[in-house]
């Protein structure tokens, strides 16, 4: 890799759409304070009112001490009970006959306690009762459970209510062995009278929680992702979303958790609200959605399934349909990366896995494997650095020669190349190939939850930023916090700047001269809240650059016999392209202007 102008162009352009990736993701964190004291209004309002009416419409009776509707003839007070299995443990109440609560039993918080999900969440929807009398399900304590153990130690749990018009409503819950999801059965005899409209109208409420180092970077993290009509789709910076076509399921997406809600016959239509927190508290965002379907017959299931768990691309995709794209693999504008991910990175970062423990030097062997792909191509690149630096003298001497007249050199520097079969381009490819590379591997280090909670040297958690001291204050755009990881990797870029300029033709353009120096300081903004499995890739991939280049130049390149194949290529004759004579020609125009320019001003 050379720093000539060419060069520099393919850093400016990395370096935008470092600027412009990081801009897009953390666009979504403003204009949200007034939306949220909207909402939160509005639905206190309707809860408000629903409510009362409940309350003074039905025919049972009020419990004061547990605020819930309860039989007239049984006093039935709020109960939980337990199912789990080798991965979760699963918390369920009588109140509302529903999940309370998931304990994900393989993965702890930053506080170091299991990673609990669920909690505050809420599901809800209307029933009537008789005489245009209607209940909340979520309001009533449900009088009857049974827990049973069926096929394959599929573990199940039965709620079941009957109304005073004799129509009963049962909640079945099945976990079975290693299994994240909670398939929800709700059993409906008589649904001519109590779904209005034979229409169940479903109310899911639920939040998420920090469960990361920082709220701040997990809450950029979350977002609503769902299937609509068969095809995945998310919403980040919006705030509601209106579906159109079926919808197959919904869930609330932390940076590596997930609660979902699935339909197995799919909702016919609904719509979510959402908000990420913008307080100080360990709050995420909170979903709010409402969901219908249509219930055939007067005896109806209408079969659900809730999934509580991580967002492990294998076991997302044994969930449903599209469901492992929750795993950021590149979206929208970096969309471009996910094929990337899909059929190399991570295939090959598993087989890694399979044979070295330790993540940190997978990912160093997964540099290593990068490296070696894209050599061909890079070792064009140095090639042609090699020539640039033979040609070095005879360009300063054009330099010096012309001095101020820069289109003059610019027009001997092209003629000076094509005689002696440079390519001006090659030493961009360097740069223009970490684009890809680096938002591929952002993507991947992101959400990959196999390295959560992996410790290598002195970082305690590769999903995060290490840190080896921590600031009295925040620097915006940096943090509060020095990662070493940066550090090396800024020092290694600013070692390669050092190396790339020494082959450099000298450059009098003051921009162009320092921008290589510029670069490494961006990029310690950039870098010190990332990742430190991807700030230790970046690191690695320098190190073996700078060593790549060493050897190619210093063992594998004859300069020499570069000299002498250029002096061969010059007495060639040659053909000029249709593209060299049009920037030939523009040269000369501009040179004659500016001669023009010259002469007017005498």
């Amino acid at each position: 890799m050379n720093t000539d102008k060419n060069t520099i162009i393919g850093f400016v352009l990395l370096a935008a759409l470092f600027f412009l990736y990081f801009w897009y993701t953390n666009k979504q964190q403003t204009d949200l304070a007034s939306y949220k004291k909207h909402f939160d209004d509005s639905v206190a309002m309707v809860k408000a009112t629903a409510d009362k009416a409940a309350a003074l419409q039905n025919p049972l009776k009020l419990d004061a001490a547990a605020g819930v509707i309860v039989n007239n003839i049984d006093t039935v007070k709020q109960e939980f009970s337990y199912l789990e299995n080798e991965v979760v443990k699963v918390k369920f109440s009588n109140k509302g006959g529903q999940v309370a609560e998931v304990t994900l039993k393989k993965y702890t918080n930053y506080k170091k306690e299991l990673v609990k999900l669920g909690d505050s969440s809420a599901l809800n929807y209307p029933i009537n009762i008789g005489d245009n009398k209607t209940l909340q399900v979520n309001q009533i304590l449900f009088p009857t459970k049974t827990i049973t153990t069926g096929e394959k130690g599929a573990k199940k749990i039965e709620y079941a209510y009957t109304t005073a018009a004799g129509k009963t409503i049962r909640h079945q819950f099945t976990l079975e062995a290693n299994k994240y999801n909670i398939d929800w059965n709700i059993q409906l005899e008589g649904t001519d009278q109590l779904l209005t409209n034979q229409k169940l109208n479903l109310v899911w409420d639920v939040n998420a929680y920090q469960q990361e180092r920082t709220s701040v970077y997990e809450r950029q993290m979350s977002n609503i992702c769902f299937s609509e009509g068969g095809e995945f789709d998310y919403i980040s910076s919006n705030t509601s979303k209106a579906f159109e076509k079926p919808v197959q399921w919904v869930g609330l997406v932390q940076q590596f958790f997930t609660t979902t809600l699935m339909s197995k016959e799919g909702f016919a239509s609904g719509n979510v609200n959402w908000e990420r927190k913008i307080d100080s508290s360990n709050g995420l965002a909170t979903l709010k959605s409402q969901l219908q379907t249509k219930v055939a017959g007067t005896n109806a299931t209408v079969a659900l399934s809730l999934f509580y768990g991580p967002n492990d691309f294998a076991i997302l995709k044994a969930q449903a349909p599209e469901m492992e794209k929750i795993v950021n693999l590149g979206r929208d504008l970096y969309s471009f990366v996910r094929p990337i991910n899909k059929y190399i990175l991570m295939p090959v970062f598993d087989f890694i896995a399979g044979f070295v423990n330790n993540f940190g030097w997978v990912v160093l062997w997964l540099t290593v494997f990068i490296r070696l792909v894209t050599s061909p191509l890079t070792y064009s690149s140095y090639l042609s650095s090699a020539k640039m630096k033979v040609l070095k003298p005879e360009l300063d001497e054009i330099k010096k020669k012309l001095g101020d007249d820069q289109q003059g050199f610019a027009m001997e520097q092209m003629k000076l190349f094509r005689e002696a079969g440079v390519n001006p381009l090659g030493g961009c490819i360097p740069a223009l190939l970490q684009i890809p590379i680096f938002f591929a591997l952002y993507s991947f280090f992101n959400s990959n939850i196999t390295l959560r909670g992996q410790s290598f040297l002195w970082s305690q958690d590769l999903s995060s930023y290490d840190s080896i001291a921590t600031l009295p204050f925040t620097i915006p755009s940096f943090g509060n916090h020095i990662s070493l990881f940066t550090l090396l990797a800024v020092v290694t870029s600013f070692l390669m700047s050092i190396y790339n300029m020494a082959m450099t033709p000298t450059q009098d353009n003051p921009a162009l001269k320092y921008m290589p120096y510029i670069f490494p300081f961006v990029l310690l903004f950039i870098f010190n809240g990332l990742p430190s499995a991807l700030t230790w890739y970046y690191t690695v991939s320098n190190v073996i650059t700078l060593l790549m280049q060493l050897v190619i130049q210093k063992v594998i390149i004859d300069h020499d016999k570069i000299l002498a194949g250029i002096e061969v290529k010059r007495k060639t004759p040659k053909k000029k392209s249709n593209w060299q004579s049009k920037y030939e020609q523009l040269m000369e125009t501009q040179k004659k202007v500016q001669a023009l320019k010259d002469k007017t001003k005498k």
